[in-house]
């Protein structure tokens, strides 16, 4: 994992069900669980933002080389680069993180999940409040492998805008560039009916 150059990482795990068999399924006893909300990351949450990330990353792409930063490492450049150099939101269910989301400008450069919670709209939680951030349109970069992560972005409306060979990130994958630009409708031209 390259933690100057993460353009292959922005994936959404909730792009597929986790085989494993995804959240863990209640009775008709149980209370409903809180309703999922988005907000700030903040420095505490450090070490949970680590932990989804290398998990995510474990389990959505099983092509990666095994990680070698230890959870401190990540933790430490989640503190130290990623919270400061971009806005970074949670997505919680109480005191619960259950991903995040990375923007800086226009890029989004972090889109992770918990594998548990893959395909329950947690994504689409995240990815909105992304475009909410950049609202004139956003990028990212996906593993050209990653065909989960590129068949969510698509269904969202993102398009391939470029390629390339993987030359430029540490994982020597081929990448694609995509780009989401929101549909500003029919234009009309001034003094129409």
């Amino acid at each position: 994992m390259d933690m100057a150059n993460r353009t292959g990482g922005a994936t959404p795990a909730d792009a597929a069900q986790d085989p494993a068999g995804g959240a863990p399924s209640r009775t008709p006893a149980d209370p409903p669980p809180p309703p999922v909300g988005i907000r700030p990351a903040e420095p505490a949450d450090a070490p949970v933002i680590a932990a989804i990330h290398q998990a995510s990353r474990r389990a959505t792409m099983p092509y990666l080389p095994p990680q070698r930063r230890t959870h401190d490492e990540v933790t430490r450049w989640i503190r130290e680069s990623v919270l400061p150099q971009s806005h970074t939101v949670v997505a919680a269910r109480g005191p619960e993180l259950l991903g995040y989301a990375a923007v800086q400008g226009d890029l989004l450069d972090q889109l992770y999940l918990r594998p548990d919670v893959r395909r329950t709209g947690i994504g689409t939680l995240l990815l909105a409040e992304a475009r909410r951030q950049s609202p004139e349109g956003l990028s990212l970069h996906v593993f050209q492998l990653n065909a989960d992560a590129r068949a969510f972005y698509a269904h969202h409306g993102f398009r391939v805008v470029a390629t390339d060979d993987g030359s430029g990130n540490m994982e020597n994958l081929a990448q694609l560039t995509l780009r989401w630009t929101p549909d500003r409708g029919p234009l009309i031209p001034p003094g129409s009916p």
